[in-house]
């Protein structure tokens, strides 16, 4: 599985959380677990995406806003 997640995200350069557990059908944790053993090994990273209200009220469903992005 950690191979097809390697494949996944190197193929489209960037993917949320949120699109990353529901294209493997796992829970948002479980997906950043396995992208978290790609980052181990430098080969990906987290960063959360930008506002695009501009606000600051947490209502987000916070795998939406956190992108990974592969090196």
């Amino acid at each position: 599985m950690l191979a097809a997640v390697r494949d996944y995200l190197s193929q489209r350069g960037q993917a949320t959380l949120a699109e990353v557990a529901a294209h493997f059908r796992v829970s948002p944790d479980v997906a950043r677990q396995m992208l978290q053993v790609w980052e181990r090994k430098g080969q990906a990273r987290s960063r959360k995406a930008n506002s695009a209200c501009g606000t600051s009220c947490s209502q987000c469903d916070p795998a939406t806003i956190e992108v990974w992005e592969w090196l």
